[in-house]
């Protein structure tokens, strides 16, 4: 098999995934189709060429059992949360994570209570940092 260049980011697929294996800890190929959304219908064949993918890429390792491979994230959801983000402060907002935030905090959809949520956050990091 072709061994692929390593990717730091997910595609959308890969991604969706990925987000059931992180809730689930480890699965199948039959595992993640199964909590996938109602009336997805995707081919056994292309979940698993999807999981070979990602484990290519180094997102999951897998163990064979028999003729089933359980496939385990090697990765944690915080830690690709992270690698995204700067990724996006990088390549869309100009490597000013200050832009970042500024555009998620003026768009119109965001609820107060949101914004307080954000202030606190704020707030105790300042408070930790001062320290």
């Amino acid at each position: 098999m072709r061994q692929k260049k390593k990717n730091e980011l997910l595609t959308e697929v890969e991604l969706e995934f990925m987000s059931h294996l992180w809730k689930l800890g480890q699965g199948t190929v039959r595992d993640v189709l199964a909590n996938l959304a109602e009336g997805r219908n995707l081919a056994y064949t292309s979940a698993a060429t999807i999981l070979r993918i990602l484990e290519q890429k180094e997102f999951v390792v897998s163990v064979k059992k028999g003729k089933t491979f359980t496939y385990k994230p090697t990765i944690k959801k915080d830690v690709y949360q992270s690698r995204s983000l700067k990724n996006l402060s990088e390549k869309l907002f100009d490597d000013t994570p200050v832009s970042l935030v500024a555009r998620l905090v003026d768009d119109a959809g965001m609820s107060e209570e949101a914004l307080e949520e954000i202030r606190a956050l704020l707030d105790k990091r300042l408070k930790n940092d001062i320290k």
